[in-house]
This record gives C-alpha cells, structure tokens and sequence, in this order.
C-alpha cells in the first residue's frame, strides 16, 4: 500500500469517473486503475463498483476512503520530506515535529494561536524523526521543535502536554483492557525500522519490562503501521487521542497496566529565540506551559 494508491482512491471517489480521476491526477487512465487494481488485490476484498460510466464505492471502499483521508491529514505533507528547506516566510515561525505530533501542532495549537496573533504565520516542518527535529532546532533551520520526551541536555525544554501510550490492535486480537505489559511478549507488532532511534527506544523499553514482541512489519512509515493493523497483521503502540481519530471503530485501543504516559514539549537551543518564537512560548506558557531542564 503506497500513498499514491491512497491519493488516486481518493480522486476516484471525489470525481466519481476514472476519466475525470485521472485528468485531475494528470496520470494515464491505465495506470490509475493498475494501482487500484493492486491496492484491491492487496486489501483483498473490491473497493469499487462500476455504475453506467460512474465508479462508486462499495461499503468496504467507503471505509477505506474515510480512512485514507484521515491517514493523509495524520501523516501530512509527507511528499516534500528530503526537498530542500523552503525559505522562512516573511514574519513567519517555523517549528519542527514529527509526523505523529504534528496532527495535534496543526490542528489544535496553531491555529489557536494565529487567531491570537495574526501578525505571525507559522510554518510546519515535519520530520521522519526526533532525532531530525533536534538537528533542526541545533542547525537553526527552524526556532522551535515540539517533540516526546526525553529531551538532550543541550536544548532548553517547556513540558506542553501528556499522551497516553496505547496498544492498537485488530479487532481478531483477543487480549484484557487494560492489559500488562507482560502480554507484549511474543506479540505480532508493527515497529519502526531497525536501527533507528524509535527502535533503539522501544527495544529499551521491552528490555527493561523484560518482554519481547515480535516485528512482523519493520518500517518508519507509519502509513504502513495503519495498515498492518487494518489488514489484521499486527499491532501497534501510539497516542490515545491520535489512535482514535486515525482509526474511529476500525481497531480496538487498549490502555496498559499500569498506564504508559509521554510528555511532549517545545524546545529550543540555550541562545536567546527571535521575537516570533518567544511570542508563541508565551502564548503556551498561558497555557500553562512549564519549561524543565529534564523531561
């Protein structure tokens, strides 16, 4: 499943003909129904039905459209990942995050604050990593990161929420709610690749709870995670409240016992911020932000 085959699901639906689907794509006809072919093949079940010259949805294609949409808004503009920097816009704020925190940067804090201040534009630069977003703090290539804990010691932090972690699994996956940590061991789990940070965290984490889950799909996409979860393979650890937004009633969120919480933060270098990034740390310390040297 790729995020082209998402995008060209979508135009189908919004058009309602291959025809129009494909003009708007500015692709061959051919190839889009190709790729639809395949994401059917690979779902395994039929995602459209052919009604006179118009293409519909069957109930499963509506679902995965709805679910397609929400993955695109979660995952953001993941397309311009590895292009150049864009030039900072004129009196505008650039804060780097990661995919998975930037649903909750975009769609909650920012535009409560550019109501407040419309005199400051901010600009989202989203990162494959944490680990990217503290390099683009360091570099200067962006005034204000907002990332999970912990954070390095050489960046000054201000502690801005707390997620629940939790477990989301298929609907097949029989396992209690909450459940113990123990259970974790043995279990099919979509994981980030080997070798990154978020893997080296998380094989941390089951070291110390003494478990060992077990990676059925090794990948940073998260794109991917969702689907392997969807198609039954496996499960996945994320935030409550993005969880449920992503997957609604498509899988079962369980907590843990006891319960798993991450502190999110703003951060930034030791040197003094420009005028727009104090403007928005005041504006999340009225919040009741609280900056931390130890998160």
């Amino acid at each position: 499943m790729t995020l082209q085959q998402l995008r060209y699901l979508i135009a189908v639906a919004d058009h309602g003909t291959m025809t129009a689907a494909a003009e708007a794509l500015y692709v061959a006809q051919s190839a889009l129904s190709r790729a639809l072919k395949s994401l059917e093949h690979e779902l395994g079940g039929d995602l459209l039905v052919r009604e006179g010259r118009s293409v519909g949805l069957t109930a499963e294609g509506k679902r995965v459209v709805r679910l397609a949409r929400t993955v695109l808004d979660t995952v953001g503009a993941i397309e311009d990942v590895g292009r150049a920097a864009e030039t900072a816009r004129v009196n505008g704020l650039r804060i780097a995050t990661t995919h998975t925190l930037a649903v909750d940067l975009t769609g909650r804090i920012v535009p409560a604050f550019e109501a407040e201040t419309p005199g400051i534009s901010v600009d989202v630069v989203r990162c494959l990593s944490r680990e990217d977003v503290f390099e683009s703090v360091r570099s200067g290539l962006t005034a204000l990161g907002l990332v999970d804990a912990p954070v390095p010691q050489d960046l000054r932090s201000h502690r801005l929420a707390e997620h629940e972690v939790v477990l989301v699994s298929p609907p097949a996956e029989d396992l209690p709610d909450p459940m113990p940590w123990t259970m974790l061991n043995g279990l099919r789990m979509a994981m980030p690749t080997r070798g990154s940070g978020r893997r080296s965290e998380m094989e941390a984490m089951f070291a110390t709870l003494w478990v060992r889950p077990v990676a059925v799909v090794e990948t940073d996409d998260r794109v991917h995670w969702i689907a392997s979860v969807l198609n039954g393979e496996g499960s996945m650890l994320w935030y409550r409240d993005i969880a449920l937004g992503v997957f609604g009633e498509s899988a079962v969120i369980r907590s843990f016992d006891p319960p798993l919480l991450r502190a999110v933060a703003l951060v930034h270098t030791a040197e003094a911020t420009g005028r727009q990034a104090r403007t928005f740390l005041e504006f999340a310390q009225r919040g009741g932000v609280r900056e931390s040297g130890d998160i």
